[in-house]
């Protein structure tokens, strides 16, 4: 389920490889005793089993998205030389390839030109955007919607800036009506709109929000950490589908590689559409950035040490897979919307459930008629089928599935089995 035969025979081709190219240097191996070795990988093995198989298709619970074979070789195989992308001193290659993964996911949004960076993942991207937009609009009030991270008021906290909540409609979006009130108020200089919630996966309406930037002074950034990526899907209804048109005028975005781009834990980004926000970042360090005029990542981040490694997996993976408009990555996000349009049909259908909004990506929500969400939860977990939970105000505890796999579509007939045993079975 982890690594198979091939996959490894691969890797101790390519770390070959990589070895050769240091042929000129005089012999050196550091000797650890294999068999203390092996005692301690397979202990750590054995540590390791006390968990859920978070990769395996019946695994629907959390965002859990296994990486892909090629991620996980070439995380792998960097990690020998353990490179540090804040300086090229540190990491000459793997800045080179972050440069380039991070221009391949601007153009997937429309921007040709831009300012960005890999980081430790979505909280560290959006609490950069959100300093930049503090610089840009001093003392002006943050905004998101009722059903945004929490992050967002708790990072605005950090970065001493008034903070609200936007209420949302019906359909768990940002209320484009409440926020144009708020706006009225003149105080707000940045409104957070979220593509893609994590309790639900909903879309806040961006162009409607984009609309008002006409009549009121404020900057769009846009949390699309978790949904960004599904702007590479053919399945979208026509309200997500003109939200995700829209990306390429907002000011900022973050999305998170480790979530839908097949890349190990932790990968975020974080882009701006006007480069000159550089200036913000800019300051000398030069005991680090002395080797080289070209740009050094740490001059364009608030991270120091970041691991090349990610940059290296996230560089691989779209050599392999290219984040392109109907590419083979791009199929594998619609076949997860695919798989959650099924689930939210099957459920719609039987009387001892009630699925709360019709996904708009591959997150679907319900509640549970007759007995308790828990229980089918429970009854579920026997069944081998693992689910989520969550709380929704004004309908409380509900079940949650995330058909995060494009492989959840050829096993929604298993995964619907199992979940109607679950619920036959007693509380």
């Amino acid at each position: 389920m982890l690594h198979n035969a091939n996959e490894l025979a691969i890797l101790a081709e390519a770390l070959q490889r990589l070895d050769a190219s240091f042929a000129d240097l005089p012999a050196f191996h550091s000797e650890v005793d294999p068999g203390r070795l092996r005692a301690t990988l397979l202990a750590t093995a054995d540590r390791l089993r006390e968990t859920f198989p978070f990769p395996h298709p019946l695994y629907v619970g959390q965002m859990l998205k296994p990486p892909h074979p090629v991620a996980r070789l070439a995380y792998t195989l960097a990690l020998g030389l353990n490179p540090n992308n804040h300086a090229l001193d540190g990491g000459p290659a793997s800045s080179h390839m972050e440069k380039e993964a991070v221009a391949d996911l601007a153009r997937m949004f429309g921007w040709n030109a831009h300012l960005g960076h890999l980081s430790s993942g979505g909280t560290f991207a959006n609490f950069e955007a959100l300093w930049i937009a503090r610089e840009l609009r001093p003392g002006r009030k943050v905004v998101a919607s009722a059903r945004a991270h929490y992050t967002h008021e708790r990072l605005s906290s950090v970065l001493q800036m008034p903070f609200d909540r936007v209420p949302v409609d019906a359909l768990g979006r940002m209320d484009v009506a409440a926020l144009d009130a708020m706006l009225a108020q003149g105080d707000i200089g940045t409104v957070v709109v979220t593509l893609g919630t994590t309790a639900a996966g909903t879309v806040d309406p961006l162009g409607d929000i984009l609309e008002l930037r006409r009549r009121h002074d404020f900057r769009v950034h846009v949390d699309a950490a978790y949904g960004g990526y599904f702007t590479l899907a053919t399945n979208l209804s026509p309200a997500t589908r003109a939200a995700f048109d829209a990306l390429a005028e907002v000011d900022s975005l973050v999305v998170d590689p480790h979530k839908h781009g097949l890349q190990p834990y932790g990968c975020g980004c974080v882009l701006f559409r006007d480069p000159s926000v550089g200036r913000f970042y800019r300051h000398d360090s030069p005991y680090t950035y002395f080797s080289s005029d070209e740009l050094h990542l740490g001059e364009i981040s608030l991270e120091c040490s970041r691991p090349g490694a990610s940059a290296v997996a996230l560089w691989a993976t779209h050599q392999l897979l290219p984040p392109i408009p109907g590419g083979e990555f791009a199929r594998s996000l619609t076949a997860s919307r695919e798989a959650a349009l099924t689930l939210w049909r099957w459920l719609d259908e039987d009387p001892r459930f009630s699925p709360i909004y019709e996904p708009e990506l591959d997150i679907v929500v319900w509640s549970v008629r007759g007995t308790s969400a828990r229980a089918v939860f429970e009854s579920a977990a026997r069944e081998g089928l693992h689910l989520a939970m969550t709380t929704l105000p004004g309908v409380g505890t509900c079940l949650r599935a995330c058909t995060m796999k494009p492989e959840h579509r050829e096993w929604m007939p298993e995964i619907l089995r199992r979940l109607d045993a679950a619920a036959r079975a007693p509380a």
